[in-house]
């Protein structure tokens, strides 16, 4: 899968939902590798932010990126949009500390990336790639989310209050393609006994029953139910009819906890890449997303690349055979087994080593061990089979080493590791030389790594 942009620019103009004020926020394409950026274009210098989790500073109802002292807040269902519509690079420009509310979900953002098309780019598209279960929680709130593997992003969210109205709920995502009609369109909501609170702490200036469920579930004195009424703007009422303020209806019945579901992607969406991976949340927020988001965060930085998946028993994209037609090399220095994966740019190849390799009996004898330089000539034999595999008549040419640069060596390999290598193009190919970057790995682990030149050559 390639990267994504947006084919044009498109603005939304709204009311802030914390201060108040009118803003203009702008979503532009962008090229590729660039990910998402926030600009706060009513600034001097005009600050641009990484949409990154380690960049969030506050999670009081809502998600805020800050650096330096420039902040920009609620964020969630822009990114949310960007994330399940497959948009990995966007530069956002906006003339205010918040992205407008407007009607308090997604769907406004949805609406307009649909008008203005999505453009594939030649890059390959990076995913995040769940291997093992990942959990956090919070013992104060009873919060926690677990990440379990899974063949693509699905969410199974569940919440709980103490409130008649939304005692429980749970809403699930299946697929992100059904981002667009069952989650989008989910507001966010309050409940009436947090409205003062929130009012006296300066947030919600902005909040009115246009853009948000507002729930009143708790009976209070009719004259405190009436400076709310006032503050909101809104028809006042009678104290003791309790239910939803609102005179539009509820989107879905479980409205509510779709619009968590709806936050715990714009908050997923701040690692940076697409997920593959199942998220079972349990009683979310912001808090606690964000806590998941950094921890995928740092694993991503501790890991040049993730490790490739390889399942035995799928077809390999080239087999022994094939591999034999393209390489020269013969018993005992064909050091690849299968390719599993190969695009334009990089190749996935298969080593298994066995105790009959032959060069365990001089190395060592009482402790085999494979010698490092034949793991990088693995390497290279995979990195060739990508180069080879691009021309016209492959079998007609053959790759030389020019130079190796930056090799490390991280842990031995022994009988019974099975290697997978995976080699990609550092730069476009140019008269017939090919650089490229080689990665070895054993289960999780990197075991070796090197820069390499190569010169492809046509067989006299």
């Amino acid at each position: 899968m390639k990267q994504q942009t947006l084919q044009g620019s498109f603005t939304l103009k709204g009311v802030g939902l914390h201060t108040g004020l009118e803003i203009v926020v702008t979503f532009n394409p962008a090229p590729e590798n660039h990910g998402v950026k926030i600009k706060r274009v009513d600034l001097e210098d005009q600050p641009i932010l990484d949409a990154l989790a380690e960049n969030v500073v506050n999670t009081q109802r809502g998600t805020v990126i800050g650096k330096d002292g420039v902040t920009v807040s609620t964020i969630e269902h822009g990114m949310a949009a960007l994330y399940a519509l497959g948009i990995d690079n966007c530069l956002i420009e906006v003339d205010a500390s918040e992205f407008p509310i407007l009607d308090g979900s997604s769907i406004e953002y949805v609406k307009e990336i649909n008008k203005v098309g999505i453009e594939t780019q030649s890059k390959d598209k990076d995913f995040y790639i769940v291997r093992r279960k990942i959990e956090v929680s919070d013992p104060e709130t009873g919060s926690k989310l677990t990440l379990l593997p899974d063949d693509s992003f699905c969410i199974n969210s569940y919440i709980e209050f103490d409130s008649k109205y939304i005692p429980n709920q749970s809403a699930t995502m299946d697929s992100v393609t059904d981002f667009q009609t069952e989650i989008a369109p989910s507001r966010t909501f309050v409940f009436v006994r947090e409205i003062q609170k929130l009012r006296e702490a300066g947030l919600i200036k902005g909040g009115s029953l246009e853009n948000a469920i507002v729930i009143y579930e708790r009976e209070l004195p009719q004259d405190e139910l009436d400076v709310i009424a006032d503050e909101l703007k809104v028809p006042r009422q009678n104290a003791k009819e309790l239910g939803y303020l609102n005179s539009r209806k509820l989107v879905f019945p479980n409205e509510p906890a779709r619009h968590k579901l709806l936050d715990i992607i714009g908050d997923m969406a701040l690692i940076g890449k697409p997920i593959k991976g199942r998220l079972i949340a349990y009683r979310p927020g912001h808090k606690i997303n964000n806590n998941l988001a950094r921890l995928i965060r740092k694993d991503i930085k501790l890991n040049e690349v993730q490790p490739p998946v390889y399942d035995p028993s799928l077809e390999p994209v080239m087999d022994n055979i094939r591999i034999r037609e393209l390489l020269p090399h013969r018993y005992p220095f064909l050091m690849v087994d299968k390719i599993i994966q190969m695009t334009d740019k990089y190749i996935v190849g298969v080593k298994n080593i066995t105790s009959n390799e032959p060069f365990f009996t001089g190395h060592f004898p009482q402790e085999p061990v494979m010698p490092g330089v034949l793991q990088i000539e693995a390497m290279a034999q995979t990195g060739g089979l990508l180069v080879l595999s691009g021309l016209d008549d492959p079998e007609k040419y053959s790759t030389y080493f020019l130079k190796i640069d930056n090799v490390k060596f991280r842990h031995k390999v022994v009988p019974g590791d099975t290697i997978i290598f995976r080699v990609e193009l550092s730069s476009e190919m140019r008269r017939g030389i090919a650089t490229m970057r080689g990665l070895a790995f054993i289960g999780d682990k990197v075991i070796s790594e090197a820069d390499f030149t190569a010169q492809i050559v046509k067989n006299k």
